[in-house]
């Protein structure tokens, strides 16, 4: 059976739904009778994790919060969250790096996507919705690119973020350290109110970050068409999207309110995660180019 890009779009977004309805419903925060986060110390064990709360906290979060809490006193907070991220994503990595060079590169790929579904706009028929979508898997052939194969990243990815954001919440070492004189459980509105300027220029650092990593694949998308375009003397792809500029724009703005609201060490944590994805897109892209150069 051969799917057109608008079905695969409809697949992967209930997909995604269905997962997020899943993951919702096991992956809240554990909370007090007060309503406050209920932190995991060096005397919390997994057992008491599991009987208390579920097993979601109890597996993936638990372990996390006492590896920063282990890691924090002995080279800090960023250098606890830094090590964390780096091995859960490198394990990650691991696993899901055909699904990862595959995601990509169909964001490389969208200009030409673009172009086949330009070339049948408007036609209704069967023989040319049927030549579409054999244009459309020749391509993803010619590329060795399976779109399906995103659902993997989503699955996989969607739990272990949640878990690693969990834990950095929840890590009582994290939520009582200090970062560069900054008390982590201030959020960084307070901060701000209070004119501590370093608080400002933590909340910058995570705007700039956090836009960079959304950026980066656009901007990855717009040089392969530019490359394209000279090898064939013609005019580069619009590779912009402007549903996609508006969901990323949505996002930002999203992130950034929370981040506003939440404690410091939060900002740390999305600082972070946004330099080490803007790593992993590099490298994808690297192997990516040296596949292509084969």
């Amino acid at each position: 059976m051969k799917l057109t890009k608008s079905q695969i779009k409809k697949i992967l977004m209930m997909s995604a739904l269905v997962l997020f309805a899943v993951s919702a419903a096991g992956c809240r925060v554990a909370t007090d009778e007060t309503g406050a986060i209920k932190l995991i110390t060096d005397e919390t064990t997994f057992s008491q994790i599991m009987s208390e709360e579920s097993w979601f906290s109890a597996i993936l979060v638990w372990p996390m919060a006492q590896a920063l809490n282990k890691l924090t006193p002995v080279i800090g907070v960023a250098g606890a969250i830094t090590i964390l991220t780096l091995v859960v994503n490198g394990i990650l990595m691991v696993f899901t790096m055909k699904s990862t060079i595959a995601s990509q590169q169909m964001q490389l790929l969208q200009p030409e996507l673009d172009r086949i579904q330009k070339k049948y706009e408007g036609r209704t028929d069967d023989a040319s919705k049927m030549k579409q979508a054999n244009e459309m898997q020749a391509l993803y052939k010619k590329y060795d690119v399976n779109p399906f194969s995103m659902i993997l990243i989503t699955f996989l990815q969607f739990p272990i973020i949640i878990s690693i954001y969990q834990a950095v919440q929840r890590s009582s070492a994290v939520k009582t350290g200090t970062f560069m004189g900054l008390n982590l459980e201030t959020t960084p509105l307070a901060g701000i109110r209070q004119g501590m300027y370093g608080y400002i220029i933590l909340f910058i650092f995570m705007a700039v970050f956090q836009y960079l990593s959304m950026q980066l694949p656009q901007y990855l998308a717009k040089k392969k068409a530019e490359q394209e375009a000279a090898k064939h003397h013609r005019k580069p792809a619009d590779t912009s999207n402007s549903q996609n500029k508006m969901m990323q724009t949505y996002m930002l703005v999203m992130i950034l309110a929370i981040g506003l609201m939440l404690p410091a060490a939060m900002s740390i944590y999305w600082i972070i995660y946004s330099v080490v994805n803007i790593l992993k897109t590099l490298l994808t892209q690297k192997i990516i180019e040296s596949r292509s150069a084969k």
